[in-house]
């Protein structure tokens, strides 16, 4: 049975000041739950510290408090997930204890793995001085191993290229899974190829350790390798590892259990602190059930719970706790301010289309920046990248600087830039960097092949007024090899070139191109297919706005090209764009999380995947994740209305997680 410790309850050491290497506090610097969290006795210790409640500061004071203590800084662990939190906790410690951290091991478990095995790699067959390869090495690497795999040339086609075979490898590793579950689990189109996958990742591994080079994954694999296989050295790092303290691990993977558990022996301390509510990384091998089943697995562990929250006001923080309650599997929790009142509940603002919920962020965030709100303070979040395409346009329009913290911006990404290459081309028979980018993804042409074949193409389309269709030329100098793909993409740029005045609506031609021969492509070059679908999807449902293909591709051009225009903006006076999975760790006074309908959130690869309870309650998690983004304002706004190339619209419904909140705890607006 695990114990709980909440405000008044467990230990009360008495704080004495002799023998203390700095002069805090505890009792003054930290609120009670921080208090007895920081100074327990226990000898393990699971610390749930709710959004907003200072996790930070207790992992901070916790070292700071071992320190005054007699624990030398040597005998000390911090493991973390960037080497930026570790560094801001070590240098935090610094500023309260005078002491001296260099011998005190803390970092990310892959920097801690690299020390270990920096250390000691002749163990497996390595030197000291081996390698470590980074993504861009370890592609290249696999690429190699796939060359000798001597693939035929329709099988080759159709074959995970390097990037999606490094993260079918790296999620088998992260995961501690078999790579035939792996692949019928993430990547079910790519279980056809087990076998030859499967060859490729023995040769892939044969060739690291040929070249004593080992990729970011082994530092865990390698790591927990070393301790697993060998007792004396097992025995060695537990005895000098007395307090071991692991910083968000609710993100923690297989691979960071197993070495957790390599380094924490019989006589270890371990803290580990958390949130089970903000786990939202499984798509990656994070697994909540670590943090969820903790103290089943230690069965001697004492849970704190830190639930006051300094960050949002009541009426969102209220909002919060009644957003999460609808989880199953969780560690129950109940967050309070310790802010004043708001005056203002959390905002549900339905609008009829994506467009006019847009106008609506567009226009409150110029009525907030009248108000004096700081640009830097408000920020738009949502569950996919591709749902910022119509808030981008609208900001772009208005003129409001903003910046996009959830990768590069919708239309500058790849596989968006490819689709959008083939309507150029199409809409314009002398693109030639169009031209250039749609032939060169088909196997088996490279430049000196796609020089040729551009110059044969001016040649025919110069005698037709640059209007001809591209299978007017007869004799391109196409490679046997690559003749099916291209003969493929002349039948495909035939469809979407105009014809006796007859134009392909801009949704129809990006269809047209998925189905012909762009969504085997993605299928075989990125590990993220199923999301770049859907964001091909937000495309067709963005260009169905628009009859013209010449006005869509103008408007899009507009978009991509806008970074050029704030270059004199200073960070601080810009509206931050994010996926809330960018957001976690983040705060604003003011925050809209847009999109909220079924299928855009919850997504609906999660509505629809084969374990959809476990999916669903990370969606819900992440939607908590969201809303405690706020401190002071927060608008949940989503359309009623999806529109395609077809004539009747989709009927959204809102959001589940919306539905399952009480009413009270929202107001309404309506927007005319």
């Amino acid at each position: 049975m695990a114990k709980y410790y909440r405000l008044h309850d467990g230990p009360t050491n008495s704080e004495s000041t002799s023998g203390k290497l700095s002069s805090i506090d505890y009792r003054a610097e930290l609120n009670e739950q921080q208090y007895v969290a920081v100074t327990t006795p226990e000898r393990v210790s699971l610390v749930i510290a709710g959004a907003g409640a200072g996790k930070t500061r207790v992992l901070t004071y916790r070292v700071a408090w071992l320190l005054d203590d007699g624990i030398s800084p040597s005998q000390i662990l911090l493991l973390t997930f960037t080497n930026k939190a570790a560094r801001e906790m070590l240098d935090r410690v610094r500023n309260l204890v005078p002491v001296d951290l260099l011998s005190l091991w803390g970092g990310t478990f892959h920097a801690i793995g690299s020390r270990l095995l920096r250390r000691h790699a002749e163990n497996l067959g390595f030197s000291r001085s081996f390698t470590i390869l980074d993504g861009d090495d370890r592609k290249a690497l696999i690429r190699h191993a796939l060359a000798n795999l001597k693939l035929d040339k329709i099988k080759r086609k159709q074959f995970p290229k390097a990037e999606v075979l490094s993260s079918i490898f790296s999620y088998a590793d992260n995961t501690l899974r078999p790579l035939d579950e792996t692949i019928e689990l993430k990547y079910p189109y790519h279980y056809e190829h087990l076998s030859e996958i499967s060859w490729v990742k023995d040769e892939y591994n044969r060739l690291k350790k040929e070249s004593n080079a080992m990729d970011f994954d082994d530092l865990l694999m390698k790591s927990v390798e070393l301790l697993d296989n060998n007792a004396f050295l097992r025995d060695l790092y537990r005895r000098k590892f007395r307090y071991i303290l692991v910083d968000e691990y609710q993100d923690t993977n297989a691979i960071q259990e197993r070495m957790i558990e390599a380094l924490c022996g019989d006589g270890s301390h371990m803290m580990v602190v958390g949130d089970d509510s903000q786990s939202i990384y499984s798509w990656r091998g994070a697994d909540v059930k670590h943090i969820l089943e903790f103290s089943n697995r230690y069965p001697e562990a004492v849970t704190y719970k830190i639930e006051t929250n300094y960050r949002s006001v009541p009426e969102i923080l209220n909002f919060s706790n009644a957003a999460i309650a609808g989880n199953h599997n969780r560690i129950e929790k109940n967050l309070q301010s310790v802010r004043p009142s708001g005056n203002m509940k959390p905002a549900i603002v339905a609008l009829n289309t994506s467009r006019l919920e847009a106008r609506f962020v567009g226009q409150r965030i110029a009525e907030l920046l009248e108000e004096g709100i700081e640009a830097s303070e408000i920020a738009v979040l949502y569950r996919a990248h591709s749902h910022s395409m119509d808030v981008q346009m609208e900001l772009t329009g208005r003129g409001i600087p903003f910046r996009v913290t959830s990768g590069i911006r919708f239309f500058e990404q790849a596989h968006i830039k490819d689709v959008l290459s083939f309507m150029r081309f199409a809409s314009n028979g002398r693109d030639e960097l169009a031209f250039r980018r749609i032939v060169g993804f088909l196997p088996g042409i490279g430049p000196v092949t796609s020089d040729k074949l551009w110059n044969q193409w001016q040649q025919y389309a110069e005698e037709a007024g640059n209007m001809g269709r591209l299978s007017m030329g007869t004799s391109y100098s196409v490679p046997t090899k690559a003749r099916r793909n291209w003969d493929q993409l002349v039948v495909t740029m035939d469809e979407l070139t105009p014809i006796d005045g007859i134009v392909p609506l801009p949704s129809a031609m990006i269809e047209s191109i998925m189905e012909a021969m762009y969504d085997d492509f993605m299928k075989a070059s990125y590990d993220d297919y199923e999301q770049r679908k859907m964001d091909v999807g937000q495309l067709v449902a963005f260009a169905s706005q628009y009859e013209s293909v010449e006005d869509f591709l103008e408007l899009v051009s507009l978009l991509g090209n806008t970074d050029t225009e704030e270059n004199n903006v200073p960070l601080t006076g810009k509206v931050t764009l994010s996926t809330i999975h960018q957001a976690k760790g983040l705060e604003w006074e003011v925050v809209f999380l847009i999109g909220l309908c079924d299928g855009m959130f919850p997504h609906a690869l999660s509505v629809d995947s084969i374990d959809s309870e476990n999916a669903l309650e990370e969606e819900r998690r992440l939607f908590y994740v969201g809303v405690t983004r706020a401190k002071d304002q927060l608008y949940l706004t989503y359309p009623r209305l999806a529109y395609s190339s077809y004539s009747s619209p989709l009927i959204l419904p809102p959001s589940r997680f919306l539905e399952e909140c009480p009413a009270e705890l929202l107001e309404e607006w309506r927007v005319d």
